[in-house]
């Protein structure tokens, strides 16, 4: 606890202080959320197949929940790409995303003692109503300013894969080509 006084003509060092630190942490918003952001998840013909809402709490924790529609039946591994741009007509689709979100320099995995990368997730299921939720949180991004923010100068993009993410092979865990994709954007 900092204590400071204030009078007419001076504030105390202490209050100085106590003033700088309360400046240096991120603003709160509802929920206790500090950042918000989103994604609208498209196939690569364009038509939308779920929602992305992605949110950092007080403690750097982002997390993410994706309801997700008309997508193939089974598992599928998501992650986030370094590029937010989301092409789905190219020869591959989704390409224009690059690669998986990978500051640091790690392995591809979350089971792979080098790694994960930063944008590496849980699988998801997709049911046989063609329906799916992807619920995760991680602490290997960032919705706000620093090494690991996926609002670098090329902003992010999540990525649905066409099967399941072993979470050990290299470099994306065989889970397949890129079946849809959403830009992530600040809320």
């Amino acid at each position: 606890m900092f204590a400071f006084s204030v009078s007419a003509s001076r504030i105390s060092a202490a209050g100085t202080l106590a003033v700088m630190i309360g400046c240096a942490s991120a603003p709160v918003l509802s929920g206790g959320r500090v950042a918000v952001a989103s994604a609208v998840i498209v196939s690569a013909a364009g038509e939308p197949r779920g929602t992305a809402e992605i949110w950092q709490d007080a403690n750097n924790i982002v997390h993410v929940e994706a309801q997700l529609r008309d997508l193939p039946i089974g598992t599928h591994g998501i992650h986030f790409h370094a590029t937010g741009l989301c092409e789905g007509a190219a020869a591959t689709p989704f390409a224009s995303a690059g690669e998986h979100f990978n500051p640091l320099g790690r392995m591809h995995g979350l089971d792979n003692p080098g790694g994960p990368h930063a944008g590496d997730a849980p699988n998801f299921t997709i049911g046989v109503d063609r329906l799916g939720r992807a619920s995760f949180t991680t602490d290997r991004v960032s919705l706000t300013p620093g090494s690991t923010t996926l609002f670098d100068g090329d902003a992010a993009a999540l990525v649905i894969h066409a099967t399941a993410d072993d979470q050990i092979s290299q470099p994306a865990g065989n889970s397949g080509g890129r079946i849809a994709c959403g830009v992530v954007r600040r809320n």
